[in-house]
Parts: structure tokens; sequence; C-alpha cells
């Protein structure tokens, strides 16, 4: 199995998210930083070894083809905006996520600057988000967050892609969203009504029985399953982060990592359509989505030997690939519906509801 970037860690004290597009011109500085992060970190990280520094890096489906020939990862595709009754997760643009963490928010900055530094003018920010650990592993809402993120064999299983997709395995889909929460009108509610809204106890932080538990809840649409019935699990490494004036936006950074983009499709569809259409999850009263992309993580063997860059030509005059196509479809649709996956993407996860 070819080794993996360090996406799985102990819970840092800091993050840094860089969104980013590739401007016209810039896929050579892009590929040459793709090479370098791996060896930028472990320079950095030698600093302060024990900050536990991580640095990421993933790339979006328009972007692929411009950096790569041949394969790409079967999963591969634009992230598929819901417009639901009353509230919308849409698609914002990226095609490079750095996600840089540590118990240090100087190493986090150092690695991010040099990496910004190496790409100059090649590239175009989108979002920054500087993210913190609020408390025990709270989110700005007072709830505990990521408690239901798999550990040991079954985190590294939930976010691998293994023999169904052979050229890329070893790799991870993410998916990303940022959410502005309005903490006024969350502070309004009573804890019980908090409690509701979460499915989940506030100050122990203990789930609600199936009996009891709201169909509206956020944990009661996160659950998604697989044709078995069995539970399919995500890696969440959200993070709070924002200004304290509350002249600025501040609310939690989403950010999941997984064997295949059908399960945070499906995920995001409960939560904004409803299951069933019109029983959305009732935290999105309170936190609004902002953004939305979806990438692959390959594999450090990957980054240490790239497939060779596309003719020059073909990248400045390619035709709209399909994964394009399969965006616009997913706007025209029905968005009470799941998406249709492409019949070469299938993750062999099994039927998802």
């Amino acid at each position: 199995m070819p080794v993996p970037q360090t996406i799985l860690t102990r819970k840092t004290k800091q993050a840094l998210f860089l969104v980013l597009t590739i401007d016209d011109g810039g896929e050579s500085a892009v590929r040459d930083l793709l090479s370098d992060l791996p060896s930028l970190a472990r320079a950095v990280s030698s600093r302060a070894p024990e900050a536990a520094l991580a640095a990421i890096v993933s790339i979006g489906s328009d972007a692929w083809d411009r950096l790569f020939t041949g394969a790409r990862p079967r999963g591969l595709r634009p992230f598929v905006p819901y417009e639901g009754e009353v509230h919308t997760a849409p698609a914002t643009p990226g095609d490079l996520l750095l996600h840089i963490k540590a118990d240090q928010m100087d190493l986090c900055f150092e690695v991010g600057r040099l990496a910004m530094d190496a790409l100059g003018d090649a590239v175009t920010v989108v979002d920054e988000v500087h993210g913190f650990r609020y408390f025990d592993l709270r989110d700005l809402i007072g709830f505990v967050d990521g408690t239901e993120n798999p550990v040991g064999q079954a985190a590294i299983d939930a976010i691998t892609v293994g023999d169904d997709d052979p050229a890329f395995a070893g790799g991870s889909y993410v998916a990303i969203q940022r959410y502005i929460t309005d903490l006024g009108a969350w502070g309004s509610l009573t804890v019980e009504e908090q409690e509701a809204a979460i499915g989940r106890t506030k100050t122990d932080n203990v789930e609600m029985s199936d009996d009891v538990k709201p169909s509206n809840s956020h944990i009661a649409l996160n659950v998604v399953e697989g044709a078995d019935g069995e539970e399919i699990d995500v890696v969440r490494d959200n993070m709070p982060y924002g200004d304290v004036s509350g002249t600025g936006e501040r609310g939690t950074f989403y950010i999941a990592y997984s064997a295949g983009p059908d399960v945070t499709e499906e995920m995001l569809r409960k939560m904004f359509i409803g299951d069933p259409p019109g029983n959305y999850d009732r935290l999105l009263d309170f936190t609004t989505a902002v953004t939305g992309s979806q990438f692959f993580t390959p594999t450090l063997d990957f980054l240490e030997d790239l497939p060779d860059p596309p003719p020059a030509d073909r990248v400045a005059t390619s035709e709209r690939s399909e994964p394009d196509a399969y965006r616009d479809h997913a706007a025209d649709r029905d968005p009470a519906t799941p998406p249709d996956r492409p019949t070469d993407g299938s993750l062999g996860i099994g039927s998802l509801h």
C-alpha cells in the first residue's frame, strides 16, 4: 500500500486552511509545490517535533487534468450543491486545499508562508481560515464536535481508497465547508432546545436515545448507511474560527475525509434537503454554509513521483471535462434526490439510504 499523507493525527490545537485556485500558467509552480510540500513540512516540524505538525495537500476535480496526464481518481468530481426549501449548500471554487495543523500556530503559519511564497502569482487565495481548538473539543455553540469519529483501524478504513481504484489506493477524498454561526440567535435558545437541535446533551456529551432524539436533529441526519445497514464513517477534523469582536465572521470550518465522496454528499443532502424532504437539519437555522468544495488527497508516493504534465496547448484549450458536465447536470436535477453517480465512479460502498 502506498504511504498516505498524515491525515490521522491526534486533535491539534491549531489549524490553517487555505483554499486556492490556479491562475492561468500557474500549473508548473503548483506541481513544484506538490512535490516540495512534504519536505517543507518536515523542515518546519524539526523546530518543534512535539507539536505534531502535519501539512496535507488535496487537489480539486477541475485542476486535476490541468496538472496531470493519465488516469484520475474514479470518484473525483466537483462539489455538489444542494438547495433545500430553506437552506442552501453552495459550491464555491477550489483547485487546491492546504490543511496545515499543529499545536502551535507559528508552525502552521510558517508552512503556509513558505508554500505561498513558492506559489507566488500562480494561485489566487479563495479562503484562508485560522482555526483553533475550543476548550475540550467544543464548537463555538458549546457542544463537543467530532464525537462520532472512528478510531484506530476503523478510521484508516473510513478514509482510505482501496483496491476498487488501485491506481489511487491509499488516497482519500475530502469535502470542506465554511459555516458562519449566528451565536446571538443560538444563545437565545434554552439549553433543552439546543440539545434537541443537536441530538446530544450539552454538558456531558451523551447522545439521546433514538426514541427521544428529534428526527431533524443534527446527529440524526448525519447518519449514512450502506446497503448492508452498516453506518458508513467519515473522519471530521473541524475547527472553530472567528473574530471576538463580532464585527467579522465566526463559526466552524467543516472538513471531512472519506474513502469516497458519496457518503459526504449523502450527509449534506439529508441535512439541506431533508430526510424526508423538508425535514432538514435544525442546526442550519443558526449556521450558514458560505463555501463548499471537494478534493482528492493523493499519497506521498504520488507527490514524490507526479504523473507527467499535460501539453501546454491542451491546458490552454481543453474542452470542458466530464466532471464539469456532471456539475452542470447536478445543478439541473431535482434537489430532493441523490446525485447520479458516474458509472465509472462507484466506490463499492453499496447503496446509500
